[in-house]
């Protein structure tokens, strides 16, 4: 591996060597230790996919490399801007992104992902070389880049720049994602041109996934927006780590251990699998909404492990239907719960006018509905029992950091891949694979807070917590993995 030193000299580091020599026996200096040792502040530029899930673990990593000593500068797109104040320690450069309008309100991820790769690289170029240039004295050692902004690796490349790819999602999750093209080389999955969410939902739904137990056609990654073109376009790039130094990951071996030990063997370069990222650094919150802490006050009033806390994520919709069929679900259940239903979700509302008639009074002060809640202090709580989930990553990690068994409804993507493994891996968690009905909601909520079931579910989340824990102590594989990359980017 080539890097560059501080006054410009090519440094060859043997990577491969290195990690094998190192025992993670040692401590890491603080940071004061750190800047007298290397005489000056070794700067770091993070740029974050702007969606919640992209920014929290990236802006967390930030923290944890900032109180080490690291300098932290954060390039960002205007949409879904992080806001600087929750971070005063770190430097923030807003970018023009070329989004329009209508890409931003359509809902294609995929399409949106596509544009920000296309329209970015440019602006982004221009935006470093200007931080450069402000001070010659204090370079850039390294770039930390979401993997699905793959644009920035070759500015950095043409930069000099030593980049790091941190990747968001599961290691299980970007495997699957993976082996979409592979089925399609296959035949497994049909012509090009095909939108693939539906060819999967119509047709070999409940098959299983060749060499990939125990995931089916239905629980792939896939986008139910685009065609398999572009679908593969962003795949095969965010998976091209051919100048990337290091791929950091948000998970940790006792969740992943196959999956780390099968992408190890796939590319050349260091990994290191250092999550979960929430429970590394008390960073403070870098949500996008403005959460409710009121909430906190009714969960007080609650007896423990009593409450169900449902949030479907700062991304996916429901219709006026699905909610009705969720909010009866919940009542008829007779159990207490904390429900996020964040403004515009539900497709024609701004927040919970179409809640259906008779449901507040129904419930009483057995439930609290919130815009946004402060999620990690939730979870976090005694009184918590239950988290009914989308399962993207964050949530998910967040949960089975805590010991929160889950009732699983995934809406797209990696969400599919988590349930499966949550419910059939884990086995930490009830899958619910139908659409929304107020009957099985019932059914399911109460098998999770009242049932037997749920007791079992809930005694194995926290031993699983309790592995998690170990991974992020002293000598264990999260904690040694962080020494490793930290000492991995003093050599840049």
């Amino acid at each position: 591996m080539e890097v560059t030193a501080r006054k410009g000299m090519k440094v060859f580091v043997n990577v491969a060597s290195w990690m094998d020599g190192w025992n993670g026996s040692h401590d890491m200096e603080n940071g004061n230790e750190r800047r007298e040792r290397e005489g000056g502040v070794k700067r770091l530029v993070l740029f974050p996919c702007p969606y919640q899930g992209h920014i929290n673990p990236m802006l967390q990593l930030g923290s944890f490399l900032h109180s080490k000593g690291f300098s932290i500068t954060v390039i960002h797109t205007q949409f879904n801007s992080p806001n600087p104040s929750t971070h005063p320690e770190f430097t923030f450069f807003p970018i023009q992104d070329g989004l329009t309008a209508e890409e931003i309100s359509s809902g294609n991820v995929l399409a949106f992902l596509l544009a920000i790769n296309a329209n970015c690289k440019a602006s982004f170029r221009q935006c470093l070389t200007q931080v450069m240039e402000q001070e010659p004295d204090n370079k850039i050692t390294c770039a930390i880049r979401d993997d699905l902004m793959y644009f920035t690796e070759a500015v950095a490349k043409d930069l000099n720049i030593p980049n790091i790819m941190l990747r968001t999602s599961s290691v299980t999750n970007v495997l699957a994602r993976t082996a979409v093209p592979q089925l399609h080389s296959k035949g497994h999955i049909p012509f090009p041109g095909i939108t693939l969410h539906c060819w999967i939902a119509n047709s070999q739904s409940l098959n299983p996934v060749p060499d990939f137990h125990p995931l089916r056609f239905k629980d792939l990654p896939t986008s139910n927006f685009d065609t398999f073109e572009k679908y593969s376009e962003l795949v095969v790039n965010a998976f091209d780590v051919r100048t990337a130094s290091a791929m950091v990951w948000n998970t940790t071996d006792c969740l992943e251990q196959s999956s780390l030990a099968q992408i190890q063997q796939q590319f050349p370069v260091p990994i290191f699998s250092i999550g979960p990222l929430h429970k590394i650094e008390a960073a403070a919150s870098s949500s996008l909404l403005e959460e409710d802490t009121s909430c906190i006050a009714w969960l007080l009033k609650q007896s423990n492990n009593s409450v169900i806390y449902v949030s479907l994520g700062s991304v996916a919709s429901i219709s006026e239907i699905e909610l009705a069929q969720m909010a009866w679900g919940l009542a008829n259940s007779k159990q207490p719960f904390l429900w996020v239903i964040r403004p515009g979700s539900v497709s024609g509302s701004e927040w919970i006018e179409l809640l259906p008639q008779g449901f507040i009074e129904a419930i009483g002060e057995g439930g609290c509905i919130v815009k946004w809640a402060p999620q990690r202090e939730v979870l976090s709580h005694r009184a918590m029992g239950g988290f009914w989930s989308h399962c993207g990553w964050n949530s998910t990690l967040e949960s089975l950091s805590e010991g929160i068994p889950m009732i699983c409804t995934p809406s797209f993507g990696d969400q599919k891949v988590h349930s499966r493994y949550v419910s059939q891996v884990w086995n930490v968690g009830m899958h619910m694979d139908n659409e929304l009905e107020r009957g099985e909601i019932e059914r399911t909520v109460r098998k999770m807070m009242v049932d037997a079931d749920g007791e079992v579910m809930r005694v194995r989340a926290k031993d699983l917590k309790e592995k998690i824990e170990v991974s992020l102590s002293n000598g264990g594989s999260s904690y040694n993995f962080l020494n490793k990359l930290v000492e991995l980017i003093m050599l840049f």
